[in-house]
Parts: structure tokens; sequence; C-alpha cells
């Protein structure tokens, strides 16, 4: 189907909550594919108590995190709310749950179960630090990814200052990415066998693989680097540098960057200094290096440093507020700021789809759900009959929501 998504007819079951696995669905939901969010009852995911800041009434962080998803709301310790689920399951591509080690056994719906009824199903969980290893039962937060997978260690101003996290929930962001490319990669084989099979992967493992540079670095000295503020830790100059009205970002990182750099500061000086004369001086001497530069940043306000740069040809780039990101053209361009039809809320603005395609274009299509919003409609796609589906809401088996 044109401009249907490139995943258009792939139906996914997402039964996690808070962040992880919602990201895993949500990347499918912006490909086209049908994800089916399924609450628990009776309060549903727990991001929809996250507030504030609400947007009219609902949470602003569950708006995000579910846009372009159906939902349904089911107490799995209800015979009605299992056997919805089990009807669900059978007609899925994939399942995606990020609960604790032995919880989808204990509700009935766990992996060898759920093969066993449904051969190709696509089973994606999602955990703290994975199904295996000694670890395997914890719970998992990404805080505590950050700091064991050594991603605080490398974030900060600088050696013997506090531990300083990544501001965005980078592990569960990751994790969700990851989770989304493994299913993808487990759709492959599929279609090549017609086999399923699990796709595990965890916050610890998402924040390890930030620390292919660092990783390296340890590898190959036997020391483990610390953090640099802006800074890169093989490459120079590669930071930020404050201005005389705010802060700039410069990657001049290759030889033929480093000249423009200094050309357009009027610092050719520089580039004839002995202890600056290739990345491997710089990098030695950045201690010297940096303070001269940053006199020289400091003199012009960021929008004349940016457009030297820009004649110039030296990648730079203004250091943004969120807000000012939302506005910035090149944001509009891409349609990464979007409006969407909220069910109670109307249109509200939400982030657009991050991958764009020729062919089948993704979408943001449709608002979060409220919860139990889609009930009655895909149970009615299960085959229950309106009696049926209202026996179910009254033995609060099932919410069906506006």
């Amino acid at each position: 189907m044109a401009g249907a998504g490139p995943l258009h007819g792939l139906r996914v079951i997402e039964l996690a909550h808070i962040m992880a696995g919602p990201v895993a669905g949500l990347m499918l939901a912006d490909l086209g594919a049908d994800v089916i969010k399924v609450e628990r009852l009776p309060g549903g995911d727990d991001t929809r108590r996250m507030v504030p800041p609400t947007q009219g009434s609902e949470s602003a962080a569950f708006m995000m995190m579910n846009r372009n998803k159906r939902g349904i709301a089911l107490d799995l310790k209800t015979a009605g709310g299992k056997e919805a689920l089990t009807r669900l399951l059978a007609r899925a591509d994939v399942l995606i749950e990020n609960h604790r080690q032995g919880t989808m056994e204990k509700l009935g719906f766990g992996y060898e179960s759920l093969r066993a009824a449904n051969s190709g199903l696509i089973y994606c969980a999602i955990s703290g630090f994975g199904r295996t290893g000694p670890y395997a039962a914890r719970g998992g937060f990404d805080l505590i990814a950050q700091g064991m997978s050594g991603l605080m260690s490398i974030t900060g101003e600088g050696p013997g200052r506090e531990p300083v996290k990544v501001g965005a929930p980078m592990t569960d962001i990751t994790a969700g990415i990851l989770a989304a490319m493994g299913i993808l990669a487990a759709l492959a084989h599929r279609a090549k066998t017609g086999e399923g099979q699990m796709v595990d992967t965890s916050l610890f493992e998402a924040g390890i693989v930030h620390t292919y540079w660092q990783s390296a670095i340890a590898f190959a000295t036997g020391v483990s680097p610390g953090p640099l503020g802006s800074a890169h830790p093989l490459n120079a100059p590669y930071q930020a540098f404050r201005t005389a009205d705010g802060w700039i970002n410069i990657g001049a990182a290759n030889q033929a960057n480093w000249l423009k750099l200094v050309a357009a500061l009027g610092a050719e000086s520089l580039a004839a200094d002995p202890r600056f004369a290739d990345n491997a001086a710089r990098m030695a001497n950045l201690d010297v290096l940096v303070p001269l530069l940053s006199a020289r940043f400091a003199t012009r306000p960021t929008a004349e440093w940016l457009a030297r740069f820009d004649t110039a040809g030296v990648p730079a780039g203004p250091v943004l507020s969120i807000s000012d990101m939302h506005a910035d053209p090149q944001t509009v361009a891409r349609e990464m700021v979007t409006t969407v039809e909220h069910a109670r809320l109307g249109p509200v603005k939400t982030i657009g789809a991050p991958v764009k395609f020729s062919g089948t274009p993704s979408a943001v299509r449709r608002g979060a759900p409220t919860l139990g919003q889609h009930g009655a409609e895909v149970l009615g796609e299960l085959g229950y009959s309106a009696a049926e589906i209202a026996a179910l809401a009254a033995a609060g088996a099932t919410k069906i929501g506006d």
C-alpha cells in the first residue's frame, strides 16, 4: 500500500511500559506497523502518572512515547484478559516486553509457550541486564545502567568532579532502538526460513555501545579514560567554546578543517606552531591550545562566528535549547516537530519520525491512546461480539475507553 510505511501490515503487540519497550514500539509504529499497546488494569502504563507536566488532562510523557499506537487495557489476572491476549498473540508478528525476568512466565506468556503456539513470533525482551548472566534477575533503570556501563565515568566537566549522567535517558532510548533493529533482523530471517526467535537486549548493553571510542583507548593503553567536558578523546579541536554571547561547537577534527578554522579565526600563526602541527600534537598540547582558541572565540558573538565558519567550510553549530531546536529551520524542514490529533485534546505537538523513505514514507498518524481507547475495535477484530466485549468490561477484564 503506497504511502503506508515500509512495515505496513506488520502486527506488533507492545506489552511494555515506561520507556525502553515503548521506544521500540514507537520506532516500528513510525515505520507503519500496527502497534497495539496492551496496558495493565487498573492504572495503565506508569508513564501516565509521570506528571507534571500535562497537556490538558494527559501526561505529556505518555503522549510522547505512545503516539502512533492503538491502545487496549487488559487485566491479565483474569481469565478473560488472558484469553484476549492469547488471541492477540496468535495473530501477532512481534511481541515487545520489558518486564523483570520470570514475569511473563508467571502470567503464562513466556517465550517457550508462545513459540509453541506461534512458531513465527518474534519475541523481543528488553531488560536491565539481559536474560543471561549473573545480573539477569535484576531490575534495570537508565541511571543504574549509565553508571555500570561506564558512561557516567566519561561524562562531565573533567577529572575529580562528581559523576554526571547524560541528560537524556540514553540507555532507555538506545535499548529501544537496538530492540527495533533486532526485531527487523529477526523478521528478515523469518522471511527466509519462516522461523521466529527471541530478541534479547538490555539497558546495560545499550550503555556499553556508546563507549566504543573510550573502550578502544582502554584496550590499547590499559588506562580507562575519564570525562573531557565537550571535548573529543581522539581529536582536537572538537568541543564547545564560549563566545561573546553564548556557546559554539567546533568540529575541526582533521587537518584540513584545522587549517580552515585558524584562517577563519585570524589566527594563522597557530598553524605554524609545532605544538599544533598535527592532531597528535594538538591532543598532547590541548591544555595550551584551548585557552588560545577560547580567547579568540570570546571576542565575537555566536552568529558572527557561524557566518564566518559557514563561508570557510568549518564544521560548527550553536548550542541550542530544546525550544530553540524545535524552532530551528532544519528541524522544521525535516518535519521533526509535527502535529497529531489526540482523542481528548485535539491537535498536539510531537516529535516526528526520524527515518525517511522515498517510496514508503514513515509518518506520525495518530495521537497516543487514552486508556483502553481502541479496546472495542481491537477485540472486535479478534472475533469478539459486542455482547462479549461488554461482558469482558463488566467483569473487569478490559476497559473500553473513549
